[in-house]
């Protein structure tokens, strides 16, 4: 039986459609004053390039689009052009993955609708596509948004590629997580690959200590820092998520986009490995970086870089660094074999230079202990060869995980599972590699304790203040991988919905930049609250009241305390500042229920 709200979204999306165009426009999302809408077209001829002009029967307050650039001639009429990689089709294809945001005034009766798409000129609308037709999602797209463009406020309920209902639209999600990363790239930005308008070229003379080419990669946070540790710990997060949940990338049609948002991570960490025993794990100083408030493009501080070698180890910042290239080789194994290959070379390398040469890394890189202290490296170590043995199927890496597991006591109950704490990552990854019950028990005492857990008084899973949704999503991550195993699926599985339900507006805000209903506008993060080129971005602007001028879609602010308590500030780095590890168990827990609605598992 149809449920109420379902029956309410089934009502809205007839109102929505019901027109001449309804073979290609499906309405994924609506809410009072808008909707969201994906496009399959089907392609006729050949083409390398194509134009939709989009006409809507009434008029539109805005139209926020993806995949595509867009421009308008009124508030009723829209021209769409290809971006530089969805352009050339094949006769019998399927165009999809662009689509759009359309906001009107929420009082229009009827709600405005697509009255006709001309496509190359010609109207599409009157052709019928079969309904045996499959359509096949465009993996690589690049959610390109207008920069004028008003946070979307989806209705809280949507349905997942197989029509399941799902509270919340992961595939937006998704998309706008992916437009984070994008936000925080540092180094030559692609011309034709850079949705996000105001970022441009930056830090472009990064340099090692023999001027090594240091430039690329991701700032960390809201700051211009480059930091080896959190950023590995992130992209092996980010690639755990592409290779064990690709269907929840693939149906929001963002799998090529989460592949290239690792690999612009590991081409950064390959060229940070300039030496087989040398790696450079920092770029900038921190107080330099931190007197400054300002545009990364607009940067004249000095920007020193600092490393790891055999006379100062970091075992950690070696070891994570092995996990994340490990796993960035699996996600591109079959994608570009060259590429997978180089990044296993160096995963081995860094493995060796972790194991042999033993220490912690913010001992020898005390720069980076202000910011990223680490506490032990053993659980990095357990990592990385466990991450080397399911690369490489190679038993001497079994062996040592095994050997570290016991060496540094990584059966016990850890409190988290962060950049720095690796311990719950390593027992689920060695239950899903050995099925061996001693790691399954150990995985299964960390989750039921979560579950267990008294949450804060709307539901969050509390660990730590600073930066309380990241922790809380790292967990939910976990414990989705536990419920694979067949480990208390069930209550894993809604320990994990709630956690991200949670970050997603279930207290009755959105804490994604973005998204959903009253999402933060504040976040603690320079470029994004910067004007439009030429006004100034200083002090004064980190001071306004006003919500930052550009939009960081998808970013993940930090969170609330332990009684839920939150205050979009700017100046609160605590509570809503963003960062690249913040996001990334977030993203991976997002794609993994994505994937579950898809195959009907869990909704």
């Amino acid at each position: 039986m149809l449920s109420l709200s379902g029956f309410i979204i089934v009502l809205f999306a007839r109102l929505v459609s019901g027109g001449p165009c309804d073979n290609i426009v499906n309405v994924t999302s609506s809410w009072p004053g808008g909707h969201t809408t994906a496009l399959l077209i089907p392609i006729k001829t050949p083409i390398t390039n194509w134009t939709m002009i989009i006409s809507f029967s009434s008029a539109l307050t805005s139209l926020q689009v993806w995949s595509a650039a867009s421009t308008s001639t009124n508030n009723i009429q829209f021209q769409l052009t290809n971006l530089s990689y969805n352009g050339v089709y094949s006769a019998g294809a399927i165009l999809s993955g662009v689509g759009f945001n359309a906001y009107f005034n929420s009082s229009a009766n009827p709600v405005p609708t697509v009255s006709s798409i001309l496509f190359n000129g010609v109207n599409i609308c009157s052709t019928v596509v079969s309904s045996s037709t499959t359509s096949k999602p465009v993996t690589t797209t690049t959610a390109r948004l207008l920069s004028t463009a008003t946070t979307a406020k989806p209705m809280a309920t949507t349905t997942s590629s197989t029509g399941l209902p799902t509270k919340y639209n992961y595939r937006e999600v998704i998309t706008k997580s992916l437009l984070f990363y994008y936000a925080q790239r540092s180094g030559r930005l692609p011309v034709n690959d850079n949705p996000i308008a105001y970022r441009s070229d930056s830090a472009l003379k990064d340099v090692g200590q023999n001027a090594e080419d240091l430039t690329g990669g991701y700032y960390d946070a809201g700051d211009h820092l480059k930091l080896g540790f959190p950023l590995a710990s992130a992209m092996t997060i980010a690639a755990w998520s592409i290779i064990d949940y690709p269907i929840g990338y693939s149906s929001a049609g963002q799998l090529t986009t989460a592949q290239n948002m690792v690999k612009w991570a590991s081409d950064y960490l390959i060229k940070a490995h300039v030496q087989t025993n040398k790696f450079y794990g920092q770029v900038g100083d921190g107080t330099l970086d931190h007197n400054y408030w300002g545009r990364p493009e607009d940067m004249t501080m000095s920007r020193p870089a600092y490393f790891i070698s055999t006379t100062n180890p970091g075992s950690d910042l070696a070891g994570e660094t092995a996990a994340a290239l490990a796993a960035t080789s699996m996600v591109f194994a079959s994608v570009n074999s060259t590429y997978s290959a180089l990044c296993l070379t160096h995963a081995k390398q860094l493995y060796d230079f972790a194991k042999q040469y033993q220490a912690k890394y913010s001992q020898s890189m005390p720069q980076a202990a202000a910011f990223y202290p680490s506490s032990d490296f053993g659980d990095e170590l357990a990592w990385s060869a466990a991450w080397l043995y399911r690369a490489t199927n190679n038993v001497t890496y079994l062996n040592d995980a095994k050997a570290f597991y016991t060496q540094f006591g990584l059966s016990n109950n850890p409190s988290e599972f962060s950049w720095d704490s690796k311990t719950a990552g390593v027992q689920v990854l060695m239950a899903k590699l050995t099925n061996d019950t001693l790691y399954k028990t150990a995985t299964k005492t960390f989750c039921d304790s979560k579950v267990n857990q008294p949450k804060t008084p709307k539901g969050l899973l509390f660990i730590s203040t600073w930066g309380s949704l990241r922790h809380a999503a790292n967990i939910a991550f976990v414990c989705l991988q536990a419920a694979d195993l067949n480990i208390n699926p069930l209550a894993y599985r809604k320990l994990a919905q709630q956690q991200i339900h949670y970050a997603l507006g279930d207290t009755g805000r959105s804490f994604v930049v973005g998204f959903g209903v009253n999402p933060p506008v504040k976040p603690h993060h320079e470029s994004s609250s910067c004007p439009n080129r030429p006004a100034v971005c200083d002090w004064s602007t980190y001071s306004s009241t006003t919500p930052n001028p550009q939009t960081l879609y998808g970013a993940l602010v930090g969170g609330p305390d332990s009684n839920d308590i939150y205050t979009d500030d700017r100046s609160n780095y605590v509570t809503n500042e963003v960062a690249c590890d913040y996001n990334a168990g977030f993203q991976g827990s997002v794609a993994a229920l994505q994937s579950l609605a898809v195959q009907g598992v869990f909704n």
